[in-house]
Order: C-alpha cells, then structure tokens, then sequence
C-alpha cells in the first residue's frame, strides 16, 4: 500500500480549534422524539425534516433546499463530499487530483473510494477523536454545517424545535469526551424568548457559545432592540456571542422578502451573473461581508456599552481584514462623533474590540502572525474540518515558525486564547509529536497525478457544468 509522508513536528502546548464542523445527520432527526415534547415534534416536522423516502430533508414545505437538503453518508460515486472531505492528510491538492477524476466517468470515484474520504468524524465522535489525534488537536468546538438554512425557518415554534434538537444531539456527542470536545449552541432567533430559553436550557449542560447568523433574515438583524433579553441571558449566564457569517444563497426566502439581500448574497449574485460556474472565487468576500459589517455595526452603535460582561467570537471570516475595519471605525468616529444621533461612545471601537472579541482564523493565513502585538489576545485558530477548505495543526504550526513568531504567541493563537474565552480548562495530556505516515489504499492519488491535476486546463470542460452546493464534484 501506498504510504503518505509528513515532515515530522512536534508541539509543547495543548491547542484548541474553536470553529470545527459536523454535518448534521439524519438520525437527529429520527432521535428528535427522544428531547422534544409532542407539540415541539410536531411542529419540527412541518418546518425541518429528513424524509428517508427521498433521503432528503424538506424544509418550509420545500425539498432540495439547503446545503444540508442531500444528506448522503458514506459518500456518493463520482463526487466528493465538501462537508467531511478535509479529514487527516487530504490536503486542498489532494482534493483538486480527487474531484478532477471525478470530470470524466472513466476514471470518476467508486462508492467505496467515496466512502474512505468522507469522514465519519464529522458525525460520530469517536472517529473524530482518532482523527484529532493525528491532526494535532486536542480540543475542537464543533459548529453545524447547514447555517444557511436555519434563520429562514418561518415557524418559530419549529425553529425552536429543531435548535433543541440538534442541541441535544451535539451535547450528547461531545459527552465521548467532555474534556475534548465541546459544542457551540444553535438559537433560534426567529423569536427572541425562545432563544433566550435556549441560552439557560444549554448554558446549564455547560454550553459555552451560542451562534447567531449576521444576516438580516425576515426583517430579523440580530442586534436589534428586541434581542435585549437574548443578550442578557447570555450575560447572565457567561455564554459567548458566536458569530458565524456563510455563504448565503437565498433559496429559502419567503414570499415578501426576495428583495431583501445579505452582503453575501449580493456577491454570489454579481458573481453568478457574471457566469462563473462555481463560488470559490467568492466564499473570502462572503464571509468577510457579514463578518465586517457586523463588527461595525456592534461598535459603533455602542452596542458592547449596553452589555458590558458579553464576549463574543468572530468566526470563520478569517482576521487579516479586522485591522483595517477596526482603523476605519476610529478613524469616522473620531471625524463623526458630533453628528451622531447616539450616545457618546465611551471608549474608540478598537479598544472595545480588544476588550470583549475574538477573531477567528485559519493555519494558512500568515499576516496574523506578523503582526503579533496587534493579535496577541483576541487572536484564535480554527481548523473548519471537515469543510473542503480544511486543515490540521500542524498546518498552522509551519505557517507560523516560517513567519518566525515566537512560541509564546503560537501558544496563545492555537489554544490559550479561545480556553481563556471559553473558560476551559487545558487538557490534562496533549498531542506533542505529528504522525509523519499514513498508508493509503492503491487508488490514492501519486504525486506525478497530483502535480497534472493542479494545472489550471486540468479543470477545464468544454461547457460549463451546472453547479449545485453542498456534496458534488463542484466543490464548497
């Protein structure tokens, strides 16, 4: 058998990922009826459920909405799975050789080759453990998948339903290992009390985070005064304000709301209109779109003033752009401040930003590390395994010893920062030493492949392929 080869490494601290995915399976639907009352289920059912006939979930009365609408497990022949592809070893050049097979039928991926790279771990614990041990993870904070979907839920009663369910399913994975592995909360905002019922429901079963979306679902801004009491509870209670941007696509709007847009969206559609057969090219503005605006809006509106012992994190949106957004707000609330129609703030918004935030951001992203004065306390890495764009520890480890950043804040970016966030305890043993070998079954791709399929005319059809998110040879 072939045999996959790393550099060997090793670490001296503990690291923490504080944005890892799952995929949502569908036995939380099936096990719905074991957390819900009988109310609860049957309103779950008419706003969210997995049919096993179509083995797809139909949400709002629609089927193949959603990126989580095909929940196929243990792969598809002739496609690749983007939401638990990035396992141990299947680097982004792995990948392309995989879904540039996958462009003719010939030579396009068997059901058990599909099978091997989607990783169970993305919805049954124990695999994952075994997977963190090779990937240098010692603790993960697991967020779900399908976060495109959930703040268009129009039944609030349902949306209710399905955040507790999913909820009990994620506490109850995370309990293989509670000193591992940890679990962020889904809120449902479509209505401000029963997200504030959540908050205390899993605050107390020891969830630190609760994600919100920042986007402006059904008239539904997340920081608009109704949410008082969701914020207040999360005070109250210590939780932290996870903020989480996706790519959003819109498929799911109600009647009444087809103007209504996103950051995100608007770019998918200028990008989609101008004919460009995928959204790699946009998934960086997208994310940074909802995470940017959000930022500004939170400090310049004072809104951490009003909540003073709330915390949050800026997840998935990467980091090096915070500087430059963090620079503007003081720059125009300085120019500003005499034409405000609101309260004075009391401190600059980077200062605010410093004390009550931390961003996210990933093991490929070097100017973090070149700037470690500016990052030092607010700075906290995250894999997004089992997500396409993916990647291990060891990963953000070499990224860093090649931007020559002191251990000290290698330590902190990997794992003291989001531990001090989330007020967890490191962990009594931690991974020291990289795996350097994994064997691979004859059909992996060899290195001469690999090289082939990262030419960009590798990749080229004759005519545009029709792309569809979620699980296919198109990718995230």
């Amino acid at each position: 058998m072939p045999v996959q080869k790393f550099a060997p490494m090793s670490k001296k601290f503990p690291t923490f990922d504080c944005d890892a995915h799952v995929t949502e399976p569908p036995w939380l639907w099936e096990r719905a009826k074991d957390w819900l009352t009988r109310d609860e289920l049957e309103a779950l059912k008419s706003t969210i459920w997995f049919d096993k006939e179509s083995d797809q979930l139909i949400i709002n009365g629609k089927a193949g909405a959603g990126i989580g609408s095909v929940q196929r497990l243990h792969g598809m022949p002739g496609a690749v799975n983007v939401g638990s592809v990035a396992g141990p070893g299947l680097r982004h050049d792995i990948q392309r050789a995989l879904n540039v097979r996958n462009l003719k039928p010939e030579t396009a991926l068997t059901a058990e080759q599909a099978d091997y790279i989607d990783h169970k771990g993305s919805y049954e614990p124990k695999p994952r453990l075994k997977d963190m041990d090779v990937q240098g993870i010692d603790q993960v904070m697991i967020v779900p998948s399908d976060i495109d979907t959930y703040p268009w839920l129009q039944n609030a009663v349902g949306a209710k339903a399905m955040c507790k369910a999913y909820n009990e399913w994620a506490y109850e994975y995370c309990q293989e290992n509670p000193e591992r592995l940890y679990f962020a909360a889904m809120l449902p905002m479509q209505d401000p009390k029963f997200a504030e019922q959540e908050v205390y429901r899993v605050a107390a079963k020891g969830c630190r985070v609760g994600l919100v979306r920042p986007i402006d679902a059904m008239g539904n801004y997340p920081i608009q005064p109704k949410y008082d009491r969701v914020w207040e509870a999360m005070q109250d209670t210590g939780m932290v304000y996870g903020m989480h941007p996706f790519p959003a696509f819109g498929s799911l709007k109600p009647p009444g709301y087809t103007e209504q847009h996103s950051g995100a969206e608007l770019i998918g559609l200028a990008a989609f209109s101008s004919g460009l057969p995928h959204n790699f090219l946009v998934n960086v503005q997208d994310f940074q779109a909802e995470a940017s605006l959000w930022v500004a809006m939170v400090l310049m509106t004072g809104f951490f003033e009003r909540y003073t012992k709330l915390r949050a994190a800026v997840f998935e949106a990467s980091s090096t752009w915070l500087s430059f957004v963090l620079d503007e707000c003081d720059k125009h609330y300085r120019l500003y401040r005499n034409e405000r129609q609101l309260p004075p703030l009391k401190r600059l918004p980077r200062e605010t930003f410093l004390e009550h935030c931390v961003t996210g951001f990933e093991g490929d992203e070097a100017p973090p590390s070149r700037l470690p004065e500016f990052y030092e306390n607010i700075l906290a890495w995250s894999s997004d395994v089992y997500h396409h764009d993916g990647d291990d520890a060891w990963r953000a480890i070499e990224t860093m010893r090649k931007c020559e950043l002191p251990e000290k804040y290698q330590a902190q970016f990997l794992g003291a920062n989001a531990r001090k966030l989330y007020k967890i305890d490191a962990p009594k043993k931690f991974i020291s030493d990289r795996v350097t070998e994994i064997e691979r079954p004859d059909w992996w791709p060899t290195a001469e492949e690999v090289k082939e399929s990262l030419k960009p005319e590798a990749a080229v059809l004759p005519h545009h392929a029709n792309f569809s998110f979620g699980v296919g040879s198109g990718g995230r």
